[in-house]
């Protein structure tokens, strides 16, 4: 077994018409076993940035302890927020730089940009960016997660039928794998306002 897939993990990012909604599986286990079901693997880096960590969840949270460190150094010294690309920028610097010992993560990137144009991105283990004008996936059940977003995402959704979207792509996705599921978090952020809410999958 891969140590990416020690702690089981599914997330996923959708991009919607001036919108973008994030949103991720439950569980966090030790292989086969069950030892939460309220983890938090979607991270707010400022009102309209958010991350997503998949991967092993001791590094996803060192990772983001690091993260929001050298993000409130920016909101010092700039005084303003990080962009998203300059965001998705400094992950991959910071990742890189720790190529021979990596954090195993698959962060995933999702903001709202200049003239809230939306931005998504993923990037491996050490940094490597891959952009993305539609969805993007990580985690063990990244296999089921590209098919089921291929066949239901379509471009310039709005928020609700977004949420439905990525709501019925992570459920039927974490059904097809054993090491993520107990539910799903989600998140739709617009301009103006930011929904968080939790659903019920299988428990099993």
């Amino acid at each position: 077994m891969s140590i990416f897939e020690y702690n089981g993990s599914a997330v996923v990012a959708m991009v919607g018409k001036n919108c973008f909604a994030i949103a991720s599986d439950r569980r966090l286990g030790v292989q086969l076993q069950t030892v939460a079901t309220d983890f938090q693997r979607v991270f707010k880096i400022h009102g309209k940035l958010y991350i997503g960590l998949s991967g092993l969840a001791t590094d996803a949270q060192t990772l983001y302890q690091r993260l929001v460190f050298k993000h409130k150094l920016y909101q010092l010294r700039e005084e303003r927020d990080m962009k998203p690309e300059t965001f998705a920028s400094l992950v991959s610097a910071l990742l890189y730089e720790k190529r021979f010992g990596p954090y195993f993560c698959q962060p995933i990137i999702a903001g709202l940009g200049e003239k809230d144009q939306p931005f998504i991105c993923t990037m491996d283990c050490i940094g490597a960016k891959e952009l993305a004008k539609d969805f993007v996936v990580s985690g063990t059940a990244s296999e089921s997660l590209y098919g089921a977003c291929e066949s239901m995402y379509k471009p310039d959704m709005e928020p609700e039928e977004l949420f439905e979207t990525i709501s019925q792509a992570l459920l039927s996705s974490v059904d097809r794998d054993c090491l993520s599921g107990w539910g799903g978090y989600v998140l739709i952020v617009t301009p103006t306002e930011v929904q968080e809410r939790v659903l019920k999958g299988r428990m099993d």
